[in-house]
């Protein structure tokens, strides 16, 4: 089933809408910031972004419950830490491996977690957070908590074992999961055409559950894809398989030049970038004044983040092994309710 063709939602209101538009050019404005930092010698290491995948974290993650688990947000899934309400001045200074409340300075890019806002931080090799994923929807199943798991994967991760063990495992038990394919096409440099024989989505009827396919760069499509498939989870229908179609406009990271993708393909997508499709729905003032309003967030955030002093070497080891009552997913105060709350994302510090 394909969906995707740019109407407006039923379940989105005006103040919906303007909040994943917030929410997308604020993940876009981060990422941008981030990579001349990088350039300044300013973040350690590499650099990854989402450039013109933006709606498809923003779009996913706009459609759970406060309740629900974000497992594993990839490299390219800013958007779902913005709208579940992470620090923005945090995000900053985990880039710059400063102390913060996310990792104290031991990782970078977006390898972080908060259990409090029901995210569960990723590991790079992809898609073993998948398997996680399945393991705390069965919890829920298990509890009967009305809770749904939600988790990204590349079309890469398609081609791994632990990809074939999760989806098999969710849909014999019928587990309240909804899985999340990113396919922009390319694992790293290596296109669709010599990864797999047949589209992955296809597979998910060979394992007993549906499979739907949206544009990727639809933020209304990826919404109503992935409330279909929370609310069928939550009801005992099982797992849901959703193919979000895009393409990630930059190379793999900042060492990537992306010479593989051509000038063409670029440009395809480029005419359909996620940010602007949203945006023409409003008037130029408002979107200006929305811009606005996000590079100001972003400039007191990174203001915050250099202020912020490296971590103390001495706690290098702390936090290796858990110790004490770990809390529970998604327990705390969460700032994020549910739909119509543009204002619940993440100001600067």
């Amino acid at each position: 089933m394909t969906k995707g063709n740019g109407r407006e939602s039923d379940l989105l209101t005006l103040e919906d809408r303007r909040g994943l538009l917030r929410a997308m050019c604020l993940m876009r404005g981060v990422e941008e910031r981030g990579l001349s930092l990088y350039k300044q010698g300013k973040i350690p290491g590499s650099f990854y972004d989402g450039h013109g995948m933006e709606a498809i974290s923003v779009g996913a993650t706009w459609a759970l419950g406060a309740g629900d688990a974000v497992c594993s947000p990839l490299i390219r899934d800013l958007g779902a830490h913005l709208v579940r309400g992470t620090d923005l001045t945090d995000v900053f200074r985990h880039y710059m491996g400063r102390e913060n409340a996310l990792s104290h300075g031991r990782e970078g890019n977006v390898h972080f977690g908060d259990r409090r806002l029901g995210v569960v931080g990723m590991v790079s090799m992809l898609p073993d957070m998948m398997v996680v994923a399945t393991g705390i929807a069965m919890a829920f199943k298990m509890r009967s908590e009305e809770r749904c798991a939600l988790s990204f994967f590349g079309d890469g991760a398609t081609s791994r074992g632990d990809w074939h063990e999760a989806m098999n495992w969710a849909a014999l038990y019928r587990l309240p999961a909804v899985f999340v394919l990113e396919n922009n096409q390319f694992a790293y440099s290596t296109p669709t055409s010599k990864q797999f024989a047949e589209d992955p989505i296809k597979r998910a009827a060979a394992y007993g559950m549906e499979g739907v396919s949206v544009d990727g760069n639809d933020v209304t499509a990826v919404f109503e894809a992935t409330r279909a498939g929370r609310e069928k989870a939550l009801a005992g229908g099982g797992p849901t398989l959703i193919e979000a179609r895009t393409l990630r406009m930059h190379g793999h990271g900042a060492h990537d030049d992306a010479s593989y993708i051509s000038a063409e393909m670029l440009e395809h997508w480029r005419r359909r970038d996620p940010i602007e499709r949203l945006a023409s729905r409003f008037a130029d003032d408002e979107v200006a004044a929305l811009e606005a309003e996000v590079k100001a967030a972003i400039d007191r955030a990174v203001e915050g983040a250099l202020a912020t002093p490296m971590p103390d070497p001495a706690g290098a080891t702390a936090s290796v092994y858990c110790s004490g009552v770990p809390e529970v997913l998604g327990e705390g105060a969460a700032p994020w309710s549910g739909f119509a709350t543009p204002d619940a994302l993440p100001a600067a510090a």
